[in-house]
């Protein structure tokens, strides 16, 4: 596959097969090891919107397969600030590499740097779209922590509206039997239908005793056109260890993170909060992925 722009462009047998590969990478990275994959070869690295953990896992992953990396954390320092588009400046620093992980906050942003690249774009989020590497590496969570991505019931909770996280989430889980959403989110954060896949409940109740997944997402105050809606919704659910005791012993919880409140820091100690370990699996998850676009051999 030459880019990775959505997760609809994946099959359960393609998802399996990278997540199969992710454990592999895990393997080398468990032991410190470095790799070749991607020796003499450069990641140009565009993240046009703010971001910490994609943005340092990709450059990890690439270090890890042996590779560099270059590119920009701040496009205010970018041509852009001189009104060059975004179609422009990936069509020239694909010049100067052989894979671009790249964020935007315009949805379509991925895809339309597919058509003017030189080389695999890999979608690290577009706007408020996709986000399907994200989504790759948190099945490859629950593959880990779970044992299975078939027979499960997954409560998505807060931004459904804006979250890009679970809109490929959703997606991705059309490929796998037995899956059952809850929606928990208030009324003008609720999911849009296109993404209402299979079986599902909507609900604006923190109802979380019968989930196997639950996956908190923050209120994206950046995504809000009116600020005062933001702060009337910032606080609507949170997670305590008290809401804790109320869910599945072998329940786990993720986040794509930062987090801003919604999970109490108190939980971080219960072995069922699995979000920095989520994010750990961002970078075997994300070697697999540029190994698959851009490394080549074994």
């Amino acid at each position: 596959m030459k880019h990775v722009i959505s997760i609809e462009d994946f099959s359960r047998k393609d998802l399996d097969s990278l997540l199969a590969e992710a454990d592999k990478m895990l393997s080398f990275v468990k032991k410190g090891k470095q790799l070749d994959i991607m020796k003499g070869k450069i990641m140009g690295a565009l993240f046009f919107e703010a971001s910490t953990r994609t943005r340092l896992s990709f450059e990890s992953a690439m270090h890890r397969l042996s590779g560099s990396v270059i590119g920009f954390a701040e496009p205010a320092s970018t041509s852009l600030a001189k009104s060059e588009t975004i179609a422009d400046t990936v069509k020239t620093i694909s010049q100067y590499c052989d894979v671009i992980a790249m964020r935007s906050p315009f949805p379509g942003a991925a895809k339309l740097a597919s058509e003017v690249s030189r080389v695999p774009i890999i979608n690290g989020g577009d706007g408020s779209r996709e986000h399907p590497t994200q989504t790759m590496l948190d099945m490859f969570t629950i593959k880990k922590e779970k044992g299975r991505l078939d027979d499960l019931h997954i409560a998505l909770v807060g931004d459904l509206k804006y979250g890009r996280t679970v809109h490929s989430l959703c997606k991705a889980f059309q490929n796998y039997k037995k899956i059952r959403f809850t929606f928990i989110s208030p009324k003008e954060l609720a999911i849009p239908n296109e993404y209402k896949i299979g079986e599902y409940r909507e609900t604006n109740k923190l109802e979380l005793e019968d989930a196997d997944v639950v996956y908190m997402t923050r209120i994206q105050k950046e995504r809000f056109p009116d600020q005062t809606e933001y702060e009337k919704l910032k606080n609507i659910y949170r997670i305590t260890p008290e809401t804790m005791k109320t869910m599945k012993k072998d329940a786990i919880i993720m986040h794509p993170l930062p987090r801003v409140g919604e999970i109490d820091w108190h939980c971080d100690s219960d072995p069922r909060a699995v979000y920095f370990k989520q994010a750990f699996y961002g970078v075997p998850t994300r070697m697999a992925i540029i190994k698959m676009v851009a490394g080549g051999g074994n």
